[in-house]
C-alpha cells in the first residue's frame, strides 16, 4: 500500500446538504449554473484523511471568490463570505494502521446575492494552503 502525507477532497456544490451519522445527504447536487439573485447553497466536503495526519487539529477555511480571485464580501457592513473552523479526525479501535479515514462536513449558505453572467468559486483550504475549489456560474437574465 502506498501511503500518502496529503489530505484529498471531495467537493460537489448542492441545494442541500447535511451530515449524519458520518455520511453526507445531498438534495440537488452537481449543478454549475444557477440564476443570480438570492440564493441559497450548500456545500458537501469529504476528506480523506491519511493516517499520518489523523490525530491532529487541523484547520478549514471555505471561500467565495469571483472570477478574478477576489473574497466576495456581503452584508452591511460588508464580511466575507466564508466559513472557518478546524477538524481531528481520530484513529477508532480495531481499525488497521495505514488506513485513510473519512470527515464529512456540509455547509449551508443562505441569500448569498450573485450578480448575473458572472462565474465564481469556492476554494477550500486545509491548514492554509488551497486544495480545491468547485466553480458555478450565473446565468444571464431572460435566457
Amino acid at each position: 500500500m502506498i501511503e500518502s502525507e496529503q489530505m484529498k477532497t471531495v467537493m460537489l456544490l448542492c441545494d442541500y446538504a447535511e451530515t449524519i451519522n458520518g455520511k453526507l445527504y445531498i438534495m440537488g447536487g452537481g449543478w454549475t449554473v444557477c440564476p443570480p439573485g438570492p440564493r441559497n447553497m450548500a456545500i458537501a466536503l469529504k476528506i480523506i484523511v491519511p493516517w499520518t495526519l489523523t490525530n491532529i487539529k487541523h484547520r478549514l477555511s471555505l471561500i467565495l471568490q469571483d472570477e478574478f480571485g477576489n473574497t466576495v464580501s456581503q452584508g452591511e457592513p460588508p464580511s466575507e463570505v466564508r466559513q472557518d473552523g478546524e477538524f481531528e479526525v481520530g484513529r477508532p479501535p480495531g481499525v488497521p494502521a495505514g488506513s485513510d479515514l473519512d470527515f464529512v462536513i456540509s455547509f449551508i449558505f443562505m441569500g448569498i446575492v450573485l450578480e448575473p453572467d458572472r462565474r465564481y468559486r469556492w476554494q477550500l483550504e486545509l491548514d492554509g494552503e488551497p486544495v480545491d475549489y468547485v466553480s458555478f456560474r450565473t446565468a444571464i437574465p431572460g435566457k
